[in-house]
């Protein structure tokens, strides 16, 4: 699965604590959410943001770092823009900003993971890989 990271899990020494497995495709933007700043980093509507787009087979070790099941962090899939043999979508973790003390909104009624749904759906939020240049 392709995931698009965009705060500690850019540091290939962060990953290797989470997973066993996994390589760095490349670095991508994420289109349509911006990097909020809070405990931990996080994401709102509007902007765009830098990352890596990070492949591992191993999401269920990525969804308990990030304690989806206890709902700090939900996950995702959003369009992917890649050249080649990618996936169509790629994962993306986005944390509650109440939890994180993160000064970001996600408009809308009801929980937390359906307001980012709702955006989500709403807006063209999509993550590009970014193209290497040729040597």
């Amino acid at each position: 699965m392709d995931v698009f990271v965009y705060g500690t899990l850019t540091e290939p020494d962060a990953v290797t604590e989470v997973v066993d497995s996994f390589v760095f495709v490349g670095s991508a933007t994420l289109d349509g959410l911006r990097l909020v700043e809070g405990r931990y980093p996080t994401l709102a509507p509007g902007g765009e943001t830098a990352g890596r787009l990070l492949r591992t087979e191993e999401i269920d070790a990525l969804d308990a770092y990030e304690d989806v099941d206890g709902g700090l962090y939900v996950r995702e899939a959003v369009p992917l823009d890649a050249p080649g043999e990618h996936p169509e979508t790629a994962a993306v973790y986005v944390g509650d900003p109440d939890r994180l003390d993160a000064d970001a909104t996600w408009p809308g009624p009801g929980p937390f993971a359906a307001r980012v749904r709702s955006v989500l759906d709403e807006r063209d939020v999509r993550v590009r890989l970014t193209p290497r240049d040729p040597v």
